[in-house]
């Protein structure tokens, strides 16, 4: 099957992972209902096509906290993203360079800051969730500022995971000891390819970040405890002081669904923030990201740099997330499909149809530069109030 389409590579995904791992990434919590509405929401927003423009070049760079970047997008942090591909963090973060946009590490990836930083030749951003460990922490961001990391994303919607039904059945989750073990070793001998390369040549196969904590209890099953055990559910606004005395560079808040919590992120001091709902992987229930980004971008776009994620399969998306009022998009899923099926080669690929679905949008819209694109590139917002 030859991939034209994020879609594409989703499917070429799912024929290549073992089951409980493909399970973890495409799936969401509960009845996955605010997962499909990312996606259903998104692709209702209608965008207003004009003609004769004269739109002959389109421009879609861009800069965010101090980085000029080829398109105004960034690879999202994934966590076990790297067992979809032979050391996989390291060959998204090659693939992010070649198409001139950031990498964010998330602090649950298969490899290590440091040898993603050594995979890299430019800065890349890291993704942190509260800890119970403050020391560890701390270490965690001595490391990110030592790999030169330039940006830090703060994870704040994931006080405690959210319950997943297609891990329980999948067996990634709620199966320990031999059993397990043995599930998840069947589901992999079914899949040679991805045996070969990741189960076997992708070696080792833990979680790079958490190593000094998890020390010989590097499984799944010992990391999905520790996740429970270990998240802050005591976390509060004052805790980014915390933050902040630890990091000195751009402090962007993940997981912004509501304007009174967008305000206060602005209040404290925050550098940007990302209208998220972590990919419909929480709370089910919750709002489509297209429809919480707008009052929020109106609220504090002015005294912040705002973004969002959710539900982007396309250029096209991109266009409308920026439209709605983002400044700058992640992708998740679009590119971990895309790794998995056919690893670095895939997600340069995925970065290039962005690149020419965007254009084709945005020269379609009347809109040459990713700053012309706004609310009057849309033809209808009333499906999202």
């Amino acid at each position: 099957m030859k991939a034209a389409s994020v879609n594409d590579y989703r499917e070429l995904a799912r024929r290549r992972l073992p089951h409980f791992l493909f399970e973890y990434l495409d799936g969401g919590s509960y009845a996955e209902v605010t997962l499909r509405r990312n996606v259903a929401d998104l692709e209702a927003v209608e965008l207003r096509q004009r003609v004769l423009c004269a739109v002959d070049e389109v421009d879609l760079s861009t800069r965010l906290f101090g980085q000029s970047l080829a398109l105004p997008v960034a690879l999202a942090p994934i966590g076990l993203g790297g067992l979809t591909a032979r050391r996989g963090e390291r060959q998204a973060v090659r693939a992010a360079e070649a198409a001139g946009i950031p990498f964010t590490l998330s602090t649950v990836s298969a490899c290590a800051l440091e040898e993603v930083s050594e995979a890299a030749t430019k800065p890349f951003w890291f993704q942190l969730y509260m800890i119970r460990d403050r020391a560890f922490m701390r270490d965690l961001l001595a490391r990110a500022r030592a790999a030169g990391c330039s940006a830090l994303v703060f994870t704040v919607d994931m006080p405690l995971p959210g319950s997943r039904y297609r891990d329980q059945r999948s067996g990634l989750a709620g199966a320990p000891g031999l059993w397990g073990d043995l599930r998840r070793t069947m589901q992999a001998i079914l899949k040679p390819g991805w045996a070969w390369d990741v189960g076997i040549n992708g070696r080792p196969h833990t979680l790079g970040n958490l190593a000094p904590v998890l020390g010989d209890k590097s499984g799944i099953e010992d990391f999905l405890g520790w996740m429970r055990v270990n998240f802050d559910a005591t976390c509060s606004w004052k805790d980014l002081d915390f933050i902040r005395a630890e990091w000195d560079g751009p402090l962007i808040i993940k997981g912004i669904l509501d304007v009174a919590d967008a305000r206060e992120a602005a209040k404290l001091g925050a550098d940007g923030l990302i209208v998220s709902n972590h990919g419909g992987r929480q709370l089910d229930g919750v709002p489509a990201t297209a429809r919480a980004l707008p009052p929020i971008a109106d609220a504090v776009g002015d005294a912040l740099t705002v973004l969002a994620d959710g539900g982007v399969r396309s250029g096209l998306d991109v266009v409308r997330m920026i439209a709605l009022g983002a400044r700058g998009v992640l992708l998740g899923r679009a590119w971990i499909y895309a790794l998995a099926a056919r690893g670095q080669a895939g997600v340069e690929h995925v970065l290039k149809l962005i690149d020419a679905e965007m254009r084709v949008a945005m020269t379609l819209c009347g809109a040459p530069s990713v700053a012309d694109i706004g609310r009057d590139n849309l033809a209808n917002l009333s499906n999202l109030r």
